[in-house]
């Protein structure tokens, strides 16, 4: 078997894996093919596999990497899909070692999570009442901007939706994030009005095509395409075109400055960071500690404002 076949054998083998045991989403396991197929390129242009590579391989190519100017994010992420497919080679009997596995990370560089202000969400939200071509498409558009600014949840949670989640005009909202996981986000009173509106448009929309012998979406925002439901491509295309509309710079705007705004704008308000984890459905408070510039912005402008030593002399 070439180096070649043998890669593709241990890539799909392990993408598999990760799908069944771990109930990888689609796009980490896209993520990971990329990397692994970057990693598997560079040792066959070297004569070497994945079976015989060493730590002082990996290493290399890490260098490599550096030498090609990619980001830190971008090569600790490739050391970790090279370290994973390794582990798991262990684990399957392909290696009797892992040849990544005391290899250190280069760190991450901590930069602030953008967002936008209230008023620039503001602008967005009103947008999405004005922009479509018919009166579905602006329901569709108003419940969309509303749930993710209301939940903060993630562009691929919002678009493939299920419409089971949406009935009863409930409160709540049970989200299946990364890792199959569920968490459940309340939902605000513009929210619940967005959702109710378009539910109704959706029910007489699906009946039509009921009555025409065609099938009933089960997704909330339904589409044509093979997903069958709203593409993460479709929305992001929208949401730039609300900012047009808005006149909210076009390039602050991303369906992930929404989730970002949706936890900068509670801890302004006073949320703490245990609460907005929960919410955004991070594993590890960690990840969620990036939001800590706006607490220790709001804490010193409460020492600023109200201990008695920091105020001026008459």
């Amino acid at each position: 078997m070439t180096a070649q076949a043998e890669h593709k054998r241990w890539i799909s083998t392990f993408l598999d894996a990760q799908a069944a045991e771990l109930g990888a989403a689609t796009n980490t396991q896209l993520a990971y093919a990329r990397d692994l197929k970057d990693f598997s390129g560079w040792l066959e242009h070297r004569n070497m596999s994945f079976d015989t590579a060493t730590r002082d391989d990996v290493e290399a190519y890490l260098i490599d990497c550096d030498a090609q100017g990619l980001a830190k994010s971008t090569r600790a992420r490739r050391l970790s899909a090279i370290k994973q497919l390794y582990r798991f080679g262990f684990e399957e009997g392909w290696r009797s070692d892992n040849p990544a596995i005391q290899i250190a990370g280069p760190g991450r560089d901590k930069r602030l999570p953008k967002t936008l202000s209230m008023a620039e969400v503001d602008a967005l939200l009103s947008a999405s009442r004005e922009v479509g071509r018919a009166p579905s498409d602006r329901l569709r558009n108003t419940c969309l901007m509303e749930l993710l600014y209301a939940t903060g949840m993630r562009v691929t949670e919002l678009v493939s939706l299920p419409v089971a989640s949406a009935r009863g005009n409930p409160s709540m909202l049970l989200i299946r994030g990364k890792g199959d996981k569920e968490r459940m986000v309340p939902l605000s009173p513009p929210a619940k009005e967005a959702l109710a509106a378009w539910l109704s448009s959706w029910e007489n929309t699906q009946e039509d095509a009921r009555l025409k012998g065609k099938p009933v979406s089960r997704f909330l925002f339904p589409s044509r395409g093979k997903e069958g439901h709203l593409t993460r491509h479709r929305f992001y295309i929208l949401i730039k075109e609300l900012a047009v509309h808005s006149s909210v710079m076009p390039s602050k705007v991303t369906p992930h400055t929404l989730r970002h705004a949706f936890a900068t704008h509670l801890l302004e308000n006073g949320a703490d960071l245990r609460s907005i984890q929960t919410l955004l459905g991070h594993a590890d408070v960690a990840t969620t500690e990036i939001y800590t510039h706006v607490l220790e912005a709001r804490l010193q402008e409460l020492v600023l404002t109200h201990h008695p030593l920091a105020k001026d002399e008459d």
